[in-house]
């Protein structure tokens, strides 16, 4: 893997580019990564107009720790009015990563905290390192999940394990947040980054109309009724195989030319 070249740098969040994959990287490390209002709106503003060349997004953390949260600083004088505005700002945001026209992987690592967890729920796969670990603390900070998390984290873990987790301050490790469902791979300390970078490998190495479908259609196809979503799946799988890109790789298949699935 060729060493990645800096497309721009900003002073909250860090944005790199490496062939096909776009390296995301929030940047307080002095606060943890705590999220400001600027930091937020600078992943906004990174998620904005994706290059089509970009075949996965990778998002990590500089420093220690991926990210501890809100930044309770600027918590304490909002009206309630200002407060749903914000929240929305958060969703906005954060349905960019969810509803990224590519994958994108959150590599986690230290503080996963309340915000952060948030943003990680958001991503489509989650790498954590042995040192991330996982709270939702609003409970004890006498204020709710604003950015999604209520929606998201449910359906990775539950909403009795989340409800757990706000009410009563329980902190999950990082084998605890495997077994539970908030990650997907589990590896050593400091093999977060190297590990997230070759599963983004292997997704740009995918007919991106087939990665479309995956991160679009099937967490939609999954809220809908049994029957409906029956039928939006022929669709999708119709659009999908009727692709130039899965015309050939099917071709290749046929004539000995590409991979049996095996077990790595």
């Amino acid at each position: 893997m060729s060493p990645a070249t800096a497309d721009a740098t900003t002073d909250l969040v860090r944005v790199e580019r490496e062939g096909q994959i776009l390296h995301l990287r929030l940047n307080r490390p002095d606060k943890r990564n705590a999220i400001n209002d600027g930091l937020m709106l600078a992943l906004d503003r990174a998620l904005t107009g994706i290059d089509p060349e970009v075949r996965c997004i990778v998002l990590s953390g500089e420093g220690r720790h991926f990210c501890a949260g809100l930044d309770l600083s600027e918590l304490s004088e909002r009206s309630v009015y200002e407060g749903v505005l914000h929240s929305r700002m958060w969703h906005a945001a954060l349905d960019k990563v969810q509803y990224a026209p590519v994958p994108v992987i959150a590599v986690l690592h230290g503080a996963t905290i309340g915000g952060g967890l948030e943003i990680a729920a958001a991503a489509h796969i989650r790498v954590a390192e042995r040192s991330a670990y996982y709270g939702l603390p609003e409970g004890q900070r006498g204020i709710f999940v604003g950015g999604g998390g209520s929606v998201r984290l449910p359906r990775l873990i539950g909403a009795a394990r989340m409800a757990d987790m706000m009410l009563t301050g329980r902190v999950f490790d990082a084998d605890e947040g495997q077994q539970a469902g908030l990650t997907n791979y589990l590896v050593a300390e400091g093999d977060g980054l190297a590990k997230g970078m070759a599963l983004a490998q292997k997704i740009c190495s995918n007919a991106p109309l087939s990665n479309f479908a995956v991160i679009q259609a099937l967490p939609r196809i999954a809220e809908l009724p049994p029957s409906e979503g029956l039928f939006v799946e022929s669709l999708v799988a119709a659009i999908a195989q009727g692709d130039p890109a899965a015309k050939e790789r099917i071709r290749a298949f046929l004539e000995g030319r590409a991979g049996k699935v095996a077990k790595s």
